[in-house]
């Protein structure tokens, strides 16, 4: 931490951290998404609140490798299963997948012209469906490539 940043005052939660502790708690999609996350919902609701009370706070990122994984009980994926969760994750497939914006609170107003719209109208990417084209993107995946040009 920089003496710069020490010296700024947090950026953070504007009601008292006990009523937003106490709204996640309760909350269906909190649970939701701490069970997608393998966490226990206590754990997971403290975690939302650290990053809540300190909006300046950076997420932390362990890089370890695949040793120090198996040595702590954990079995790393494989290159296919990380393109497959990819592939899935591009469908919609997983756990915690974003509500459909259809069942969600906001509705578009009949003047709306000009205005983003959250109803999915325009054709969205999803994964190709031929199981030939699949193959290509999954192997192109596998070597890290975007598929993009690039200078």
């Amino acid at each position: 931490m920089t003496q710069e940043n020490a010296n700024k005052p947090k950026r953070g939660l504007k009601r008292p951290v006990e009523v937003v502790r106490a709204e996640l708690l309760k909350d269906p999609e909190t649970k939701k998404i701490a069970e997608a996350v393998s966490m226990k919902l206590e754990d997971y609701v403290e975690l939302v609140l650290k990053y809540a009370q300190d909006k300046d706070k950076e997420p932390e990122l362990a890089v370890v490798s695949d040793e120090e994984l198996k040595k702590n009980g954990f079995t790393p994926m494989s290159t296919d299963e990380v393109a497959t969760l990819i592939v899935k994750g591009m469908k919609g497939e997983l756990p915690g997948s974003p509500p459909d914006f259809e069942a969600s609170k906001f509705t578009q107003e009949k003047g709306s012209a000009g205005k983003p719209s959250l109803s999915p109208q325009q054709e969205q990417a999803v994964a190709p469906q031929d199981p030939a084209a699949q193959k290509a993107l999954l192997d192109q995946l596998k070597r890290g490539g975007s598929g993009g040009n690039r200078a």
